[in-house]
């Protein structure tokens, strides 16, 4: 029988977060991480563990005050980056940090802000940090400077590196990601086109804006149809 208490459903969200980018391609070989706050500690994904194959059972639990032994298979930069983002940000219960496509392409454009182009980009409307000051692979200081570049938004766009978000649920961090991906690919897609953009005003924007913000429910449903999918596909996730 499956454990169904609180903390196993919280490692059974991540994982299906993980299947679900693994699916769309949004994942980058064994790399990038998700992680759930717990007390002190925060649940993240381990070294070496492809998305397509985790499951709950896999999440590592560790301390967000001290670097993991080195038998706790838990890659540098994750603890660096992750422990800091749970240590500095409030209201960061979850975080998430993707070098998918559309949203890394994005990140190497000399100006990586989103323009309202299209109703998904206009959810991200004056919502995003932009960080242009990339220093390394997210050790030491560059993790400490990231986790206050966010500036009191929940998605930063990581100049030369990617994407992350942060969020009080798994579903709610996911379906940031899910969402600016779609729209950094949109955008993309309609510049190789080489005419000229609708960019709406500053009022639409804002005003679609807002209008997203009033189904704070619609991420953990996003994830939990995810998981129906999952429970009837691939049910070892859960595992």
């Amino acid at each position: 029988m499956l454990d169904t208490t609180p903390h196993q459903q919280v490692r059974c969200d991540l994982a299906a977060a993980m299947r679900w980018f693994a699916r769309l391609g949004m994942n980058e070989g064994i790399a990038n991480h998700v992680s759930v706050a717990q007390g002190r500690g925060c649940l993240i994904n381990p070294a070496g563990r492809h998305w397509a194959r985790i499951a709950a059972r896999d999440f590592v639990m560790i301390d967000l005050d001290a670097p993991p032994a080195p038998d706790v298979p838990v890659e540098r930069t994750a603890w660096a980056i992750h422990g800091a983002l749970h240590r500095n940000v409030p209201g960061a219960g979850c975080v998430m940090h993707l070098h998918s496509r559309a949203a890394t392409a994005l990140s190497c454009l000399a100006d990586p802000t989103l323009p309202p182009v299209d109703q998904n980009a206009m959810r991200f409307f004056n919502r995003v940090a932009v960080d242009l000051g990339y220093d390394g692979m997210g050790l030491g200081d560059e993790a400490e400077r990231l986790s206050h570049a966010l500036g009191g938004h929940q998605v930063l766009m990581m100049g030369q590196h990617g994407v992350l978000a942060v969020a009080p649920t798994v579903g709610q961090c996911f379906d940031l990601l899910y969402y600016f991906e779609k729209a950094a690919d949109t955008y993309l897609y309609a510049l190789s086109t080489g005419r000229a953009l609708n960019i709406a005003s500053a009022e639409v924007a804002e005003k679609t804006a807002r209008q997203w913000a009033d189904y704070p429910e619609a991420g953990d449903q996003h994830l939990a149809a995810i998981r129906e999918v999952l429970d009837a596909e691939a049910p070892d996730y859960a595992h």
